[in-house]
């Protein structure tokens, strides 16, 4: 018989985890296992704060997964849709063309997008922060608007320069915003023309208090953190308007920026749209307790995209939140239930009680809650630090990053704009578009 192949829709945080999981389990000729995803690479989000803000090489939270799944077959690509009824999924392969691709059993964990409100501006001034991309891009602006307004006597351009606006109050904001202002400040130290009070921190989020993952007195100390960092924390408050750089805001207050990042929440990725899988009134996949999709047996997921059972909660209708900490324990629950479909074995269920919370607040800084125990400033950093070091797949990128660490004792924080990066092009296209003086007779190129 031929081997079964094992489609996993999903190269992130949950499918590299499995597919580790798998090749480790599984033995020689068991199952064909395919990871099909547009990147080639995984990005560990929970580092991304630190690579923006220079703490960390970003090639060091980025996992190969051609180097790290040496017993799978990797497939660079765009899944579209999913005819589970022929078990099929369509996707654009890398020569830009439609095909389909078979399988035996299908993974879904394609993780979550960012979740944009139809806001006038938005999309032509905003960016997000849940990829490597954006996490270079956001060091690289803030640190050139650093080099503009020092350059610039116009006081309009410059406080529209030093204004930096955040939608979202959640972890990813919250710590993208204090590790960027943290840098920020440590960057200053080079420009004697500015100082701390030119900058404009403002975080804006739609509920009554931030980082709604931990108790409120935590929220609270975070929120105090933050206010003694000068950053303007403003709740019950949403963006109405960004129209080019003017944010207009709902508590009237109105201002120019030329940086404006959303962290406003996620949404389950948008191929699910295009699939005959039930999903709930969130676009999730309905899952059970085994993380099988519901009415498809041979059909699992798990992360930001599924909706799984939470037995650990009095309410029957329970669902486990959408995040880092289930979705790494849901993959390695979702791998050993795979595993035993295969082998005709008993499928456990997956119950885990959150454990807490911890985030990094800038250097040195942190709140945490970990089973009840509240961590503040340098012992929440330290535990944020070292937990996200052990949940870091591969040993190789473990190391990295440590060094990475390591070598910030001795040495200053690296801390400058390659603008450059996002358009490498632009000088070599402006000098082949030139035209300069005709060259005299009998004179070579080479002068």
């Amino acid at each position: 018989m031929p081997e079964p192949r094992v489609m996993i829709i999903g190269g992130g945080h949950v499918g590299l985890t499995l597919a580790l999981r798998l090749q480790k389990k599984l033995s020689e000729g068991e199952a064909r296992v395919t990871v099909i995803d547009t990147q080639p690479h995984m990005t560990y989000q929970p580092f991304l704060p630190e690579a923006a803000a220079g703490s960390l090489e970003p090639r060091h939270v980025v996992v190969p997964l051609r180097a790290a799944l040496r017993k799978c077959e990797v497939l660079t690509a765009q899944v579209t849709g999913i005819d589970h009824e022929r078990k099929k999924i369509t996707a654009t392969l890398g020569d830009g063309k439609p095909g389909e691709l078979d399988y035996d059993y299908l993974v879904v964990v394609p993780g979550s997008i960012s979740r944009a409100l139809p806001i006038p501006g938005l999309g032509d001034q905003g960016v997000g922060f849940k990829t490597i991309g954006e996490a270079i891009f956001l060091r690289n602006h803030v640190l050139s608007r650093l080099d503009i307004a020092a350059s610039t006597g116009d006081r309009d351009l410059r406080k529209r320069l030093l204004t930096f606006l955040f939608v979202g109050g959640g972890y990813a904001g919250i710590e993208a915003m204090a590790e960027l202002q943290s840098m920020a400040r440590y960057a200053l130290r080079a420009y004697p023309q500015l100082s701390e009070r030119d900058m404009r921190w403002v975080l804006v989020e739609a509920m009554g208090r931030i980082m709604p993952e931990v108790s409120p007195p935590m929220g609270e100390y975070t929120q105090r953190q933050l206010e003694s960092m000068g950053i303007e924390v403003k709740l019950n408050t949403t963006a109405e308007s960004l129209v080019e750089g003017h944010a207009v805001l709902s508590d009237g207050a109105e201002f120019d920026t030329d940086t404006i990042v959303w962290t406003a929440g996620v949404k389950p990725h948008p191929m699910l749209e295009n699939s005959d899988l039930p999903r709930d009134g969130k676009g999730r996949l309905e899952c059970s307790t085994k993380l099988q999709v519901r009415g498809a047996d041979v059909v699992f997921s798990a992360g930001d995209c599924a909706a799984v059972p939470d037995l650990t909660s009095s309410d029957p209708d329970a669902l486990c939140s959408p995040s880092a900490q289930h979705a790494v324990r849901q993959a390695k629950v979702l791998a050993d239930n795979l595993v035993a479909k295969l082998r005709g074995e008993q499928l456990i269920d997956y119950k885990h009680k959150h454990a807490g919370s911890v985030a990094g607040l800038g250097l040195f800084r942190g709140a945490a809650e970990v089973y009840g125990i509240k961590l503040k400033g340098l012992p929440a950093w330290l535990l944020h630090r070292g937990y996200h070091l052990a949940k870091m797949p591969t040993v190789s990128r473990k190391a990295r990053i440590l060094g990475d660490w390591l070598m910030e004792l001795p040495f200053r924080r690296q801390v400058v704009a390659l603008g450059e990066l996002h358009d490498p092009r632009a000088e070599f296209v402006k000098a082949a578009n030139t035209r300069g003086l005709p060259k005299s007779r009998g004179t070579s190129a080479a002068g």
